[in-house]
C-alpha cells in the first residue's frame, strides 16, 4: 500500500528528470522578462533600437500583436534614450490594444506621456486613452494578471480619467473626461462625489456652454437622486432646488428650462413628505411641539411654494395639526390650570424660529 501510495509522485519526477528537447524555451532577459522563443535562437532580435522597432512594426502590420509588443518593449528597455523609444513605447500601447489588454494599454501610454511627453501624436494619445477609459465605464470587466476575472471597477475608471485630465486638462477630451467621472461616481451611487465632479466640470470648462450646462443639469439630478433616497434629512432636495434655479438663471434659453421648473416642483413635494415624516416621528414620541413645527412646514410648503394648499398630504397635515391641538387643550383642562395660556397650534402658514433636528437615520443593517 506504501509503494502504491508514493507511485504516482516518483513516476511523475522521474519524467521531469530524463532528458527532453524544447521547442519553445523558456528564456529571461535582464530588463525583458522572460519570454519563450523558437528553437534556434531569438530571430526577431536585432542590434539596433532602429531595426528592432522595424521588427515590432512589421509584426504589428501582419496582426502579431504578441511579437510587436515584445519587440516594442525591448527598444524601450535597451535603447530608452534613443530617438525610437517613444515610438516604440505607443506601438507597445497600441499592440496591447489589439490583443485586448485595454487596461495594460492605457499603462503604456500613460508612460509614453509621462517619459516622452513631446509627442507629435499627442491628442491621440490622449483620445485613446479616454476611449479606453469610456471601455471601462461601460463596463468592460478588468482582470487580474490579465487571467482572473474581478469585474467592473469604478474606482479604476475614475483614476483613469483622472490621469487623463491631469496629462492635458484643457485637450478635447477632458471636459468629457470630467463628466464622466460624474458619471461613473453615479454608477456607484455615490451621489455627493457625482455632484463635485460635475461642480468641477462646470467650474473648469465655463466657456464650454455645452459641457457647463450639462454639468449643472446633472449636479441637480445627483442631488435629485440622493433627495429620493433620504428619509428624514431634505437638505439634499434644498440643494438640488439651488442647483436646478441656478441652471435656470443662467441659461434660461435651454430646452431643458420647463422641466427643471417642474422638478423644483417635485423636490418641493419631496422636502414636504420628508417634514411629514419627522412630524409622525415626534407626534408619536409624544414631542408635540417638535411635530407642530414641521406639519406647519408641510402646509407652507404646499401653499406657498407649491401652490396647492389643497394637496393630499397639505390636508393630512391640517388634520394632525387638529388632532395635536385637541389632544392639547384635553390635557391643559385635565391637569385643572386654567391660568395658563391656551396651548394651540400655530397657524397653518406660520413659520418656525426654531426648528428641532430631525432624527437620525436609523443604522443600517
Amino acid at each position: 500500500m506504501r509503494f502504491r501510495s508514493w507511485g504516482v509522485p516518483l513516476l511523475l519526477l522521474a519524467l521531469c528528470l530524463l532528458p527532453q528537447s524544447a521547442p519553445a524555451p523558456l528564456i529571461y532577459r535582464p530588463g525583458e522578462g522572460w519570454s519563450y522563443e523558437a528553437e534556434g535562437g531569438a530571430r526577431w532580435q536585432r542590434n539596433r533600437a532602429k531595426d528592432q522597432l522595424e521588427v515590432g512594426q512589421q509584426a504589428f502590420d501582419r496582426h502579431e500583436y504578441r511579437l510587436a509588443a515584445k519587440a516594442a518593449r525591448r527598444v524601450v528597455n535597451v535603447w530608452p534614450l534613443s530617438d525610437f523609444a517613444p515610438k516604440a513605447q505607443y506601438l507597445l500601447g497600441r499592440a496591447l490594444e489589439e490583443r485586448g489588454r485595454a487596461d495594460r494599454a492605457f499603462r503604456a501610454f500613460q508612460e509614453l506621456i509621462e517619459r516622452y511627453p513631446k509627442l507629435d501624436n499627442y491628442d491621440e494619445v490622449l483620445k485613446r486613452q479616454f476611449d479606453i477609459g469610456t471601455l471601462y465605464l461601460n463596463g468592460k470587466w478588468f482582470y487580474l494578471w490579465g487571467v482572473i476575472p474581478a469585474g467592473p471597477d469604478r474606482d479604476k475608471v475614475v483614476d483613469m480619467y483622472e490621469k487623463l485630465i491631469r496629462n492635458g486638462p484643457y485637450s478635447d477630451v477632458a471636459p468629457q473626461a470630467q463628466m464622466n467621472i460624474g458619471a461613473a461616481r453615479e454608477i456607484q451611487k455615490e451621489w455627493g462625489l457625482a455632484v463635485r465632479a460635475y461642480e468641477r466640470a462646470a467650474d473648469r470648462y465655463n466657456d464650454k456652454r455645452d459641457i457647463a450646462s450639462e454639468a449643472f443639469w446633472r449636479a441637480g439630478m445627483a442631488h435629485l437622486q440622493e433627495a429620493e433616497a433620504a428619509e428624514y434629512d431634505q437638505s439634499a432636495a434644498g440643494r438640488a432646488i439651488n442647483a436646478f434655479t441656478d441652471f435656470i438663471s443662467l441659461y434660461p434659453g435651454d430646452s431643458r428650462v420647463p422641466e427643471a421648473q417642474k422638478r423644483i416642483l417635485d423636490l418641493y413635494r419631496v422636502q414636504a413628505d420628508g417634514n411629514y415624516r419627522i412630524a409622525r416621528y415626534y407626534e408619536k414620541r409624544r414631542r408635540l411641539d417638535g411635530a407642530l413645527i414641521y406639519y406647519n412646514e408641510v402646509v407652507d410648503i404646499f401653499s406657498r411654494l407649491v401652490k396647492d394648499p389643497q394637496a393630499p398630504r397639505a390636508q393630512e397635515a391640517r388634520e394632525r395639526i387638529a388632532i395635536i391641538g385637541a389632544k392639547r387643550t384635553k390635557l391643559q383642562a385635565a391637569s385643572g390650570n386654567t391660568n395658563a395660556p391656551a396651548l394651540t397650534p400655530p397657524p397653518a402658514a406660520a413659520t418656525p424660529t426654531q426648528k428641532p433636528a430631525p432624527p437620525a437615520p436609523p443604522a443600517a443593517k
